[in-house]
């Protein structure tokens, strides 16, 4: 038995599969607790804090010389870490399919951004230049292993399985997302009580993330096994970026698959704009307390899973692109609700962050398995990467244009009203797409309903 032939026979054995499907899921469940307490809960606050506490008189720090708000250091750190990333998944991901060992990558990007935000528990003071390194190299790092956690999926999973192998992962992110925030807050509001002042509760949690992420991952790097490659795969790490670019020149000869992708890019960007600045809005533009955020968002999380299974069945009624259309309808009420939101009111927060869930799921969920009908037989796996790499690749507009709007304004109010131009543009841009026309011209079939 040849070695190509004896992976073979182990992923097709189902025993195999399943102890890896198992491994598989624990990397959801070690970094998600990075993605809700880390970047949506208490970086963006307690970071603006720090650079507030190094600003001159007029609010400005320095940078390189460089005048930049306060305010606006935490959304400038996310464009720059997504910036980042995009210059090193195609060489981790050509990397990977060169020699068929993406667990070693995936290895050292997790415990490099383990070890960032475990370094966090450093940020105070006015070290603000620390926290925006850190928070640069974390968030590049997460987006580096998700490529790579991404790509055993096809491998663990056959086409049959991938939806509920798929679906499991997610739950357990927002599971161990959801647990941590209640510790978080335990240990948070009653930090009096644990001898701990209110900078050092907000230091532990921050830290107690990356020791969280490096802990369970050692179990999907137990149970994944990496495969062979296979005799004439072997390609040099600058193949990655000429395999995207190989992608997106196919993908010209079906226009309408990249006209939807266009608009996902559009209003996805404003999605996770919203998600990673709403702390930061609350905080600084509403006064409300760390306690309320926390709360907040433990509220999206349970939310997000009812919603997407709701949208699920608004979808197989009214068909995927009519139910996220009604989605980003309701992403600008929500957004023109914020502006307008009072400060000092915790309950109209918790309402905001009910209507974020209910469509946060959904809208991502119903995105995804929209784009799966537009993609030609045999390219999944090819256009799904480069559908990972363009998301990753405009995910930085939005947080620069929050910061930028801040920047010239000085009004987080602003800030918040100028993402309806994505949300806006993007529902324009998928209304334009006749989705019928685009699953037939991709070769595939059409349903009922889409």
């Amino acid at each position: 038995m040849t070695a190509e032939t004896a992976d073979r026979a182990a992923d097709d054995a189902p025993g195999s599969r399943r102890r890896e499907q198992r491994g598989w899921y624990f990397y959801d469940f070690a970094c998600s607790v990075y993605s809700t307490s880390v970047l949506t809960v208490f970086v963006g606050p307690y970071l603006t804090s720090v650079a507030k506490a190094a600003a001159d008189a007029d609010g400005f720090v320095h940078p390189l010389g460089i005048p930049v708000r306060a305010g606006s250091v935490f959304a400038y750190a996310v464009s720059v870490s997504v910036l980042l990333a995009v210059l090193v998944m195609p060489l981790a991901g050509a990397a990977a399919d060169r020699t068929g060992r993406k667990k070693p990558l995936l290895a050292a990007s997790a415990y490099l951004g383990a070890a960032a935000t475990a370094g966090m528990f450093f940020l105070d003071g006015d070290r603000y230049l620390l926290g925006a390194f850190l928070l640069i190299v974390a968030n590049a790092s997460l987006a580096v292993s998700m490529v790579l956690y991404n790509a055993y999926l096809p491998q663990i999973a056959q086409p049959a399985e991938r939806d509920a192998v798929s679906s499991r992962g997610w739950a357990f992110g927002y599971a161990s997302g959801a647990l941590v925030l209640v510790l978080d807050l335990v240990l948070y509001t009653g930090h009096d009580a644990f001898g701990l002042s209110e900078s050092e509760a907000v230091r532990i949690c921050l830290a107690s993330a990356g020791l969280w992420w490096g802990a369970f991952t050692l179990i999907p790097l137990h149970r994944l096994r990496d495969r062979r490659v296979p005799p004439g795969g072997e390609g040099t790490v600058p193949s990655g970026w000429r395999q995207l670019l190989g992608t997106l020149r196919d993908m010209r000869r079906h226009p309408l698959t990249l006209s939807f992708l266009l608009a996902y890019l559009v209003y996805n960007d404003g999605v996770q704009t919203v998600i990673s600045q709403a702390s930061i809005y609350g905080s600084e533009e509403l006064g409300l307390d760390q306690t309320t955020l926390i709360v907040a968002v433990l509220l999206v999380q349970v939310l997000a899973v009812a919603g997407a299974l709701g949208m699920g069945r608004l979808a197989r009624s009214y068909g995927a692109r009519r139910t996220i259309l009604g989605s980003l309808a309701v992403w600008t009420l929500i957004l023109a609700a914020g502006y307008f939101l009072p400060a000092g009111a915790p309950v109209w927060f918790f309402g905001l962050a009910a209507a974020i869930g209910l469509v946060l799921g959904g809208s991502q969920a119903l995105s995804r398995s929209l784009f799966s009908h537009l993609v030609p037989a045999g390219k999944e796996a090819e256009y799904f990467s480069a559908y990972e790499m363009s998301d990753r690749g405009l995910s930085w507009l939005g947080p620069l244009v929050f910061g930028l709007a801040y920047q010239l304004t000085g009004s987080y109010r602003d800030a918040i009203i100028s993402l309806v131009i994505f949300f806006a543009l993007g529902f324009v841009l998928l209304a334009r797409v006749p989705m019928r026309r685009a699953v037939a011209a991709a070769g595939n079939p059409v349903p009922d309903r889409i």
